[in-house]
This record gives C-alpha cells, structure tokens and sequence, in this order.
C-alpha cells in the first residue's frame, strides 16, 4: 500500500482530538446509490465515487490461470470499464489522499486491493482503507478518522475462491460441450446445490399418495357452539384408511347425542424472541411471509444499505446485510433499549438480549438491524415503496422484538366423550404479549388466534353433525428459496453472500425453472447433474464442498496457504478430468429422436432435440428449414390433439392448451405429469391448494381420481 511521503500536508487535530487530513480525499465506493449517501455525510473536501463493482478480474476469453506457477491468476481491466478506472485515477492526481471504502466482505477486500494496485501504478499518494457496517453519518465519520491497511488474508481467500471456480468450470464446460451438447456449463458450488434440487424432485416423482380420513363433530355446548376432532377409539389412535371405516365409527356414534367434557387442560408457555436476522434467516423469512425470492430480497436490502432520502436528508436504513452473526454493537442495543424504555417500559427486560453466534459463522458483521430504531416502519411510509417498506418492516420487528420480553401464552384443550370416542379441541391464546406488540408481518399464529370458549369439566355437549373428510399422504416438498437456503446453510455449502447467487444461477442456466415458487430441475438440469453424479461425485457431494468453504475460511483467517488448498483440489481433479475425457462416451446426438410426425413446412421428419429451454421439435431438414414446434405434454382430452406448452402475452406466463386452438380451447392452469388415470384414461396434473398441499389429479373433473371438492377447473389463464 503507498505510504505517506515526506513534503505531504500534516494532518489536523479535530475538535474531538481525531486527526483529519487537509487537502482533498477521494472515497472511493462500489455503487452510485452508496456514493450519493456517503457524499451527504462528508465536508466539502471529500470527493465520493463508485467503482461499480469489479474494474480489474480474470478475461472471460481464457483460463488466465498458470496451473504450473502456483495458480497465479492474470487479471485484466474488465471490459467496457477502463473509461471508469481513468476517471479514478484522474480524480486520484487531484487528491492528497485516497480512502477505499467497498463492501467489508471478501469480495469488497479484492476490489479495494485491485483499486490499489491500479491507482498506486498512477499516482504517488497515500491510499488506505476503510470500513463500516452501517452507512449512517456517525459511522462513516468514524471510518474515515480511523482508517487502515488492506486484509491480505480477505484478499487470498477470495482470490482462491474465484480460481477454484474457473479451474472447474473452464475445465468441466467444454468437456461437456464435447461429449454432451454444446453451450452447457458447471460450476463448483451451484453443481452441488443441483444435485440436492434433482435428488428432491426424484423422491416427489417416487412418491404414491395414500388415502387416509379424518373424522371431526360439531358439538353444542350451553352457548358455544364448536368442532373438535376425533383423536381415540376406544383408547387408541385411529388409523382411518378408508371411507367405510369412518362410516362405521359414525354409525356407532350417532345414537349418543348427549355427550360429556371429561377433561380441561391448561398449559402456559413463554415464548422467547427470536435474534436479529443473519442473510440466511432474512432469506427465508421474506420467501415465507411476503413470496420474495432470495435475488430480489438481496436486491431490496441492497437499497436499504445504500441509502434512502427521507426528506432533506439520506441515511441509510439497515446494516450491511450480508451476514451469518447475530451480534449487535453495543451502542445499538443502548439506543434499542432507550427506545422500548420510553415505548414500552414494562416490557424492557433487566438485560439486553444477548445471542450466541453459530460456529460456523465468520462474525465479520454485525446482525441484520435498523440503523435507527426510532426510524419505525409506519415513519417511513411516506419513502419507501411497498417491498422496500415490507423488507424494512420484518427487520425492523425481528430486531426490536429481540431486545423485548418474552411473551406468555396459553393452550387449552378440550376433551369430549361421545360413546367409545374422544374428540379434542385445542386452541392458544396469548397471556402477555411482550415482545409481541412490535410484531405486525412476523405476527405468530398464537397471537393471531381468537378461540375463546368457556367450557369446563363435567359439561355435557350435544352432537351436532360429523365432519369426514378424505386426504392424501403428502410427500417430500420440494425446494423453494426458503428452504434450500436453509440446506445450504445446514451444509455448509456457499457463504451468506452466495446462496442468492446460487438459485440465480441454476435459474439463469435453465437448469432449474419455478413453478408455484418451488425450484424444478429441468431436463437439461438433470442431464448434467446425473452427468456430474457419475463422473465427478465429489464436485456434486455437499460434503466436499463444505469442506471447500471451510478451506477458504482457513486461508482468511490466516491458517492456510490459498495456493497450497488449491493444489490440493487441481491436482486429483485435473486426473480425473483426463481419465473422463478419455473414456467417457459422447451424448452428442442421443438425446435427438426422430418421430412419427411431419414438417408442415417442407414434408420433412420432425426431430425431438435438447435445447436451453428444454425439448422441442425441429425439421429434420435444418438450416435449409427452420420450422420449429414444442414438444406435446399430454393428449387433449376434448379432441384428441396434442397439448402444449403455451404463454401469456403480457408477461409470458405459463398454461398448458390444444395445439388446435383456436378450433379446440381446452386450456389449464395445472401441469400436466407423465401418467395417466388409471380410472378414466385421462392424464394427470400437478395441483396445490393451502389445506392438501401439492398432489396429483386427475384432469377430468367428472372422475374423482385424487380429486377434491370446489377446485377451480379448466378456464381461460390471467393475463397477469
């Protein structure tokens, strides 16, 4: 790092006893947005701007990496960004010193050390660094009063990680272009998260639903009316397999009308508050409770760092939101705990919440927080927009709900004897809401819940009415944002600041599609990763690559060598990549099948090929014709016809129609599966609702094949 040099202007002691610079300083940020908040904190001799991101890594042309002199990486100016990286320089000769102040992660420590390197080659200046987990005035003035060198080790790390990831995939890519289908790709974490998404969607595909019934009673007790559900015969639990067998507990049942309470049970809870958010839990909490996927809640929480205008002014709302600890600053939980004093007092507990960090995680940052808590969600309406708002909310609630009092809640149940059955009715109410009475988007079911019965033991009830109901066995759900991020976590596999990037990927690649919010591996998905399972299991093996971001872990903190731990993965992998090009028979071509169909263009053969998007038909007589047609997913069940994948105008979303519209206009929302009814012939799609969560049915709504009651049928699709 360039140093001060003699005949440099001295610095000045402020009034606070903190010594300033004189002369003009450059801050160098990654964003605009970052750049813009920043610019407001400091005095007129502060000149703050943005590097947007990257200016100096490897070409995307060429491997760049010297495998035989210890993997050293040649980086370039990226492309289309010299005109950026001359601006910073310039901005460089006219400063007395340069502060760099990207991300405090390991990807904003590589920044800063390019930034270096690039403008020390330029100018004879000091250049030193700076970082802050929260863009507030207080702590970007503090930053710039204590600035220090660059994290070496930080920078190793990274540099490791992103040489790992080009040795595979620059190496794994054509090998695939060779032997399966040209324009695929692999990669070295985002191969491991396909194989757990491929590997679910086997078990969902596995799966046999199986019929079971359940058996509840309307029941008239003095003025409360209410349904409770059968939980013993005769002393056990009953296994209801089939409707005859409900029918026959009824029929037993029905001649006892008066019916007794046998027992109340009371049973008080406390329920703690959670800790602030970390990236993952945040991930999860905003898939769940407002339908975020991770990229776009990342993308809001960005903006939230960054810096919104609130009026005359601009402060930026969160803390850095890349994190896997759930500590807190000190001065945070004072101004926390002021706060609550004043709003809340009787729910201020006697000591701040305190929650231990996992061992996995790096604790570089502080947890997910507000910078102000005074800043409370309904203050900021008026500035942000309904996500950013929604985001900023769930923060803002988990955060000071977490330096709250426990709340209390209670769980009544309630036991009715009616002849050799026992039917339950429970219900929780909360006691002391506590920490509760932050919480509006992150409310828990038990404060929501508004059963209020007075019933107590020795009551008789009248039976009313029985309730059967029939259901199927659910099986294995498949992965959404939410919980693949959890498994990723769990495993160990990616960092806070990855997993986003992880789905983006599998998504971008087609590898993987949603579909109601859950993550489907597509056919080309699958083919590489059963390619991948078969050759390289330890490049798909969770295991693995845990062990990997444990690896970089070590080199970050010093305990390891970055070129050594790559050295021991190339080397063994470099083997197999060999021994796999050599006897690894090509696909090329067999996933083409000629079908019994014609060209309507040319009279030609159709052929079935794999493309990115999945199958489709093309003329067999390509380039000449270049007639193409999707790929029928099931038989049309009015004329017989083919149907196929169609979209939306406006937004391109997917239904499924006849191929001869507009002669035919069958349509559905539902996907269809490769399987027929085994009652009526016709296919069988994939439904959801709330209460039986995703299953198969039958496509004619006159069978009652895995059918349930009042299910939207066959209509014209949103055009939303």
């Amino acid at each position: 790092m360039a140093q001060s040099t003699p005949g440099k202007k001295a610095a000045r002691t402020s009034k606070s006893g903190k010594k300033t610079p004189d002369g003009k300083i450059l801050v160098i940020v990654e964003s605009p947005a970052k750049a813009k908040t920043i610019e407001k904190y400091l005095g007129g001799s502060y000149t703050v701007k943005a590097s947007m991101g990257h200016l100096i890594d490897l070409p995307k042309s060429r491997l760049a990496i010297d495998v035989d002199h210890d993997f050293e990486p040649e980086y370039i100016t990226v492309r289309g960004r010299a005109s950026i990286l001359k601006e910073l320089q310039d901005d460089a000769k006219k400063s007395d010193l340069i502060l760099l102040a990207s991300d405090n992660d390991r990807e904003g420590e590589a920044i800063a050390w390019h930034l270096r390197r690039a403008l020390a080659a330029k100018v004879d200046k000091p250049i030193q660094r700076i970082c802050f987990n929260e863009i507030t005035p207080a702590a970007i003035k503090d930053a710039v009063a204590h600035p220090g060198g660059i994290d070496e080790a930080k920078v190793d790390a990274q540099k490791a990680r992103r040489i790992l990831d080009r040795l595979v995939g620059y190496n794994l890519s054509p090998l695939l272009w060779k032997k399966v289908k040209n324009g695929l790709s692999a990669g070295r974490v985002q191969s491991a998260a396909l194989r757990l998404i491929c590997e679910r969607e086997k078990e969902v595909e596995s799966f046999i639903p199986e019929e079971y019934w359940t058996l509840s009673a309307d029941f008239l007790s003095g003025k409360n009316t209410f349904t409770a559900q059968l939980v013993l015969w005769k002393g056990e639990k009953p296994d209801l397999k089939k409707e005859r067998e409900v029918q026959r507990i009824i029929d037993l049942i029905s001649p006892v009308k008066k019916c007794r309470v046998t027992e109340v049970r009371e049973v008080e809870k406390t329920v703690k508050p959670k800790s602030p958010f970390t990236t993952s839990q945040l991930q999860q909490s905003a898939a769940n409770r407002l339908g975020f996927t991770s990229k776009k809640t990342m993308q809001i929480a960005q903006m939230l760092y960054e810096g919104v205008n609130i009026g005359s002014s601009r402060v930026g709302l969160i803390t850095y939101m890349r994190t896997d600890s759930t500590r807190i600053s000190q001065t945070a939980l004072d101004e926390a705990r002021a706060w609550i004093g004043s709003t809340f007092p009787e729910d201020l507990p006697e000591k701040p919440g305190i929650y231990p960090t996992g061992k996995k995680a790096q604790d570089a940052h502080e947890a997910i927080r507000p910078t102000y808590i005074a800043y409370t969600p309904d203050s900021m309406k008026a500035y942000l927009t309904r996500d950013e708002l929604r985001l900023y909310t769930i923060i803002w609630e988990r955060f000071t709900a977490s330096q709250m009092n426990p709340a209390k809640t209670k769980t009544v149940s309630v036991d009715i004897q009616a002849g050799a059955g026992l039917f339950r009715i429970s219900w929780t109410t909360v006691v002391e809401k506590g920490f509760y009475k932050v919480m509006k988007l992150l409310a828990s079911k038990e404060e929501k819940g508004e059963t209020h019965l007075t019933l107590t033991a020795g009551d008789e009830a009248e039976l009313l009415r029985f309730s059967p109901e029939q259901h199927f066995t659910q099986g294995p759900a498949r992965y959404t944002d939410a919980s693949i991020v959890k498994t990723l976590e769990e495993r160990g596999i990616g960092r806070p600041s990855t997993y986003a990037p992880i789905i983006s990927v599998l998504l971008d690649r087609y590898y993987v599609t949603r579909s109601n919010r859950q993550l489907v591996p597509t056919v080309l998905g699958r083919l590489i990763c059963d390619v991948l399972v078969e050759h390289f299991p330890l490049i798909v093996n969770s295991d693995f690559t845990a062990r990997m971001e444990n690896n970089l872990d070590a080199v970050e903190e010093s305990r390891a060598s970055w070129s050594a731990m790559v050295r021991e993965f190339y080397d063994p992998f470099k083997i197999r990549l060999d021994e796999v090009e050599k006897t690894l028979e090509s696909f090329k071509g067999t996933l083409d099948e000629t079908i019994d169909a014609v060209c309507e263009k040319c009279g030609r053969f159709l052929v079935k090929k794999l493309g990115k998007f999945g199958f489709f038909l093309a003329c067999s007589g390509f380039p000449e014709c270049r007639n193409t047609r999707s790929i029928p997913v099931a038989v049309c069940p009015l004329c017989g016809g083919d149907v196929i994948v169609r979209k939306t105008k406006k937004r391109g979303k997917e239904f499924y129609g006849c191929a001869q519209y507009p002669e035919c206009g069958f349509i559905t929302h539902f996907k269809p599966i490769n399987q027929n009814c085994p009652k009526c012939g016709k296919f069988l799609v994939e439904k959801y609702d709330k209460r039986n969560g995703y299953y198969k049915s039958c496509i004619n709504p006159a069978c009652d094949y895995l059918h349930t009651a009042g299910e939207e049928e066959n209509g014209a699709p949103d055009e939303d």
